[in-house]
């Protein structure tokens, strides 16, 4: 079954970077979109970053210019590399995707498009 694993988070001061990992299991990773969302307590959850299946790549405002989405297809993982990390940044980072049909270079940052959730990873960024 379609199985999201994400790893990676940790405290991480402010204006510093870190990397967070999806791992995925149990379908095509190259034939998906995956999304990266967050979560920080009182909030709703917030779409960040997307990567189409053709590699094509969408960002959050929140986000854009200080954050990477990339994926390796053949290690079955997307990674978010975070830059320059603000307080604001801290929250549950989670992994997602859709469930088919899957158009080419689909990609967005809705949560109620995507079907497969990973259990999250917590980023601290003290304030």
């Amino acid at each position: 079954q379609v199985q999201l694993v994400e790893s990676g988070g940790g405290l991480v001061q402010a204006g510093g970077s870190l990397r967070v990992s999806c791992a995925a299991s149990g379908f095509t990773l190259g034939y998906y979109p995956i999304a990266w969302f967050r979560q920080a307590p009182g909030k709703e959850r917030e779409g960040i970053a997307c990567i189409s299946n053709t590699g094509g790549t969408y960002y959050a405002d929140s986000v854009k210019d200080r954050f990477t989405i990339s994926r390796d297809n053949a290690k079955k993982s997307v990674y978010l590399q975070m830059n320059v990390v603000k307080p604001d940044d801290a929250a549950i980072y989670f992994c997602a995707t859709i469930r088919p049909p899957i158009r080419p270079g689909e990609c967005q940052l809705s949560p109620d498009s995507y079907a497969f959730w990973g259990q999250g990873t917590q980023v601290t960024v003290p304030s």
